[in-house]
């Protein structure tokens, strides 16, 4: 297998050194003869950084174990290989007028990795994360046992899979409850707000009448127009499309350029355009889904444009009493390190209490920020974005991470040794090599254990 195609989205992380199949790690698990620290499953490679990595060993292509098992278009319960990508779970349920209750901001993720991830989406105020509505799943590990993971069996290893990133086992398949819906397109409407004051606002009352609410922020935007944006809210539209549209891309990046092409005055213009194309009408529009959850979809392989270098994509979450304080100041930290952020999206969590042990969401409002990877210039300003954020009582999120110190991580997930307890010795992530194994995992373990 060519290792190239086992890298993280950020492409700021070298990709796995070696892949092997799924029926081989099956195999190697099931025999009782894969080392310690050897194995992590591999989806579709779009976490930002290193979690879905395995510096020390190898990681497991999982993308054949792809099959759709069953599904009751009564309940909505639909059973899957772990491989299985959202899409084409979306294809599958929407002729029966029924959708994942959560989605990430791309639908190229596998029903593993969103499991492992514990992914968010537009409406965590309304449905929590994606593994609220996971019913049950079946782990793989070292033992060679093979566990069935819900709420009432094997319920520490349930807890401790959904948002473990992948490292208490192999999840082979899955069962979720989708959410019903009137249609798949969506009523969508843009509101423009001068500043983040405004929007603090209208978020509230945004996320109580709608399905769906996420901001767009002009980062760049200085003097009267700072904090400016378009809060985008939305619901799924009484009559529409029950048809999934096709995944694919026209456009595409086909190679990677040898500089950053998405620079500060590409930024700047591209800012400008945006808020204009998007924000000119406040009247509800009907658009397709794909258009509103996964606009960057529609550029293959898009995240080249940042050069060879990559990028580092940040998201934070602070607590909504802080909120209106932290925020901006996130965003005078970008400014004054003269950092340009090509997709600034700011939304606000709601308190769906997730099963998992680790799980990134939590009441508050979330920023992500994305930088071109400039070197040490950029690592100085995530260290001081990661300082703010957690001297405010935030957290970091650490499938978007590929360089948050051990002591941040540690801030962000203090039941991380509960994690580390029921990890399964095989599986281990280059994330967790730099965070948790530099950590006093020792009396971490023996305390968690007892």
């Amino acid at each position: 297998m060519g290792h190239e195609r086992f890298g993280s989205f950020g492409l700021a992380t070298p990709p796995a050194r070696k892949a092997i199949s799924a029926d081989e790690a099956i195999a190697l698990l099931k025999n009782g003869t894969a080392r310690p620290g050897s194995l992590l499953g591999y989806g579709n490679g779009r976490s930002y950084g290193d979690s879905c990595q395995n510096d020390a060993g190898m990681v497991v292509d999982m993308r054949p174990l792809n099959r759709i098992r069953s599904f009751n278009a009564e309940t909505g319960v639909l059973e899957a290989d772990a491989g299985t990508p959202l899409c084409d779970i979306i294809a599958y349920a929407a002729p029966h007028s029924f959708f994942p209750a959560v989605v990430p901001g791309t639908q190229f993720v596998t029903l593993g990795g969103a499991i492992a991830n514990d992914v968010h989406g537009k409406n965590h105020h309304r449905r929590g994360s994606f593994g609220c509505h996971v019913e049950a799943f079946t782990l793989l590990r070292s033992d060679g046992r093979t566990y069935r993971c819900s709420e009432t069996d094997n319920v520490r290893l349930f807890r401790a899979t959904i948002g473990g990133m992948g490292l208490t086992g192999l999840i082979v398949s899955a069962s979720i409850k989708l959410m019903r819906v009137p249609s798949l397109d969506i009523m969508e409407k843009a509101t423009r707000f001068r500043d983040l004051g405004e929007f603090f606002d209208l978020a509230e009352a945004a996320d109580q009448a709608n399905e769906y609410a996420v901001a767009w922020i002009d980062q760049l935007a200085g003097g009267h127009g700072r904090g400016r944006g378009l809060l985008f809210t939305g619901n799924h539209a009484e009559h529409g499309s029950h048809a999934a549209a096709h995944a694919g891309s026209r456009l595409s990046v086909p190679v990677q350029p040898p500089f950053n092409v998405l620079n500060r005055p590409f930024l700047t213009a591209f800012n400008a355009a945006y808020r204009w194309k998007k924000g000119k009408s406040p009247v509800p529009r009907q658009t397709g889904y794909q258009g509103f959850f996964f606009p960057l979809d529609g550029v293959r392989d898009w995240n080249r444009l940042y050069g060879p270098r990559g990028l580092f994509q940040h998201q934070s979450v602070v607590p909504e009493t802080n909120a209106r304080r932290v925020v901006p100041a996130l965003l005078d930290a970008a400014r004054r390190a003269g950092q340009g952020s090509f997709l600034t999206v700011l939304k606000r969590f709601g308190d769906v209490r997730s099963p998992a042990l680790l799980s990134f969401p939590r009441p508050g409002y979330t920023l992500t920020l994305d930088f071109p990877n400039r070197g040490e210039r950029t690592l100085r300003l995530l260290a001081e974005i990661d300082r703010i954020t957690v001297e405010a009582g935030g957290a970091v999120n650490p499938y978007k991470d590929a360089r948050m110190g051990p002591e941040t991580f540690a801030a962000s997930f203090p039941q991380w040794q509960l994690l580390e307890a029921l990890r399964d010795p095989t599986f281990l992530s280059s994330f967790w090599t730099r965070t948790a194994k530099r950590l006093d995992i020792g009396q971490g373990s023996a305390e968690a254990a007892e």
